[in-house]
């Protein structure tokens, strides 16, 4: 399994405090199913990371995880907020994309309400830059206007959901969205947002067989992130039933005029 998604790094956001905690991290992610993990740690005005420092951590662990026998990689990625998009242009956003490819993780805000986020997505898709939007299912704005996520769906920005929001780890509404994204076909892609191994745990397969997602697992943790970081084309979603996840009606979350 490839998690496109995780806060690895020791000391540096919300993630491990030190770098035994990463390794615990590590382990635990491993046990999971995770071969290669990228590490996105918050790029944002409370984390206020960079590039280089970014690089230089997943450098480090990526040393001591050879040397205490831990078969995981790990490469260097962030998760940018929206508002640090703003004001960051050139060779220090290509430096914070996911493997080094061409796709951005992008952090919508917990807003009820987002001002000018098509306008930056679209912008940076022109400037050729890939969008892999972050947890827009926890995104209080778009459960108030599905049709804005169903726009960048249709514009080519992929979406990664966080495992647990599918078993409701976030509460009831994140998973009911989740869920109706999935029946919608705008998940293209499912992580773990793991912070450590208790409380936000690096946990996928477990998450995506309990909501029913079991049929689309190799093609969202697998085929999905390795072309990604690999920069081929995506794959298209597989035509199987998801057997767990019914259809309901497309006219639920519209509107009324």
């Amino acid at each position: 399994m490839i998690d496109l998604h995780t806060h690895i790094l020791p000391g540096i956001d919300d993630g491990p405090a030190t770098i035994e905690g990463s390794l615990e991290l590590a382990r635990a992610a491993v046990a999971a199913g995770t071969r290669t993990l990228v590490a996105t740690p918050h790029v944002s005005w409370t984390y206020p990371n960079d590039a280089g420092a970014i690089a230089a951590l997943v450098e480090q662990l990526n040393a001591r995880l050879r040397a205490e026998g831990i078969e995981l990689e790990v490469v260097a990625g962030a998760e940018i907020a929206m508002t640090r998009l703003v004001d960051m242009r050139g060779e220090e956003l290509s430096n914070l994309s996911l493997g080094g490819g061409a796709f951005l993780l992008v952090e919508p805000p917990f807003a009820p309400a987002v001002t000018g986020l098509d306008a930056l997505v679209f912008d940076l898709q022109r400037q050729g830059y890939e969008i892999l939007l972050a947890h827009p299912e926890r995104c209080p704005a778009f459960h108030r206007e599905p049709e804005m996520l169903e726009a960048f769906v249709n514009k080519g920005v992929l979406t990664s959901v966080t495992a647990g929001s599918l078993t409701g780890r976030f509460g009831g509404e994140v998973r009911r969205f989740a869920l109706m994204m999935a029946r919608e076909r705008w998940i293209h892609n499912v992580t773990s947002d793991t912070h450590d191994p208790v409380k936000r745990p690096p946990s996928v397969l477990a998450e995506l067989r309990k909501a029913g997602l079991e049929p689309l697992e190799n093609w969202l943790v697998e085929a999905v992130p390795a072309a990604i970081l690999g920069g081929g084309p995506i794959p298209p979603r597989p035509a199987v039933a998801l057997p767990g996840v019914e259809p309901v009606p497309r006219t639920w979350w519209r509107r009324r005029p």
